[in-house]
């Protein structure tokens, strides 16, 4: 589903060239759910905006659904995105003369999809939007925002979600909520699941956990979510 072979990104700054992924090797499967830790400034959301195309990786390749996102020019990239990821961001990153509604609708209109609206409003619904429908961001609190903004990433279906920080700027309790919806809609779509966090116990719950540290890849193991998911496909199977 994604992944990474030697993958770098180095960034020129007033102070030189600064090397932020020095050669990452990745490899994710379809419906898995990963997430990655580390200190700040460790590159770990660099590596999540690589897997998504929103950064390009100066070495290396960066692969998802079979397509070289290091080959692609931005308009490609936008439109791949468009129609295979969901991206959640810690700051929302909702159009402020929008309604939630209209934030949901819009990429799945530039799309083409004549339904925009109807899934909009469903997937609202779903994340316990469908009175808020007609509110304005400023009109939200953050963890309805946010919910606006998990509802514009989950409503075109798409393959993979990824997801930077999305309770960073939450109260505690709201944060968890959101991680439930979060992990609902992966469970719902089945989509494949990668979130940054600072939080291990919520990286935990993922079925693989990587951590970054110093630009690269220091440890790549198992969460509490695998040994469930196992026993949930040890159930399917009997």
């Amino acid at each position: 589903m994604i992944e990474l072979k030697e993958a770098r990104l180095a960034l020129q700054s007033k102070a030189g060239l600064v090397e932020i992924l020095r050669g990452v090797d990745i490899s994710i499967g379809a419906g898995q759910t990963v997430g990655i830790v580390g200190p700040s400034g460790s590159g770990k959301s660099s590596l999540l905006m690589l897997m998504g195309g929103l950064e390009r990786a100066t070495g290396g390749t960066v692969t998802a659904l079979g397509r070289d996102l290091t080959a692609l020019d931005e308009d490609e990239l936008a439109r791949f995105r468009r129609h295979h990821m969901g991206v959640v961001f810690q700051s929302f990153h909702l159009i402020q003369t929008m309604t939630a509604l209209e934030n949901v609708a819009a990429p799945m209109e530039l799309a083409g999809d004549r339904a925009a609206f109807d899934r909009a409003e469903a997937e609202l619904t779903a994340v316990g939007l469908g009175a808020r429908l007609d509110h304005y961001p400023a009109q939200l609190s953050g963890g309805e925002q946010q919910r606006v903004a998990l509802a514009r990433a989950a409503a075109p279906r798409p393959e993979i979600l990824l997801a930077d920080e999305p309770t960073g700027n939450l109260d505690g309790g709201t944060g968890e909520a959101i991680m439930e919806l979060l992990f609902g809609l992966h469970e719902k779509n089945g989509a494949t699941l990668v979130l940054v966090t600072h939080d291990p116990s919520l990286a935990a719950r993922c079925q693989r956990v990587i951590r970054v540290a110093d630009g690269r890849i220091a440890e790549d193991g198992a969460g509490s979510g695998a040994s469930a998911s196992s026993t949930k496909s040890g159930m399917e199977a009997a």
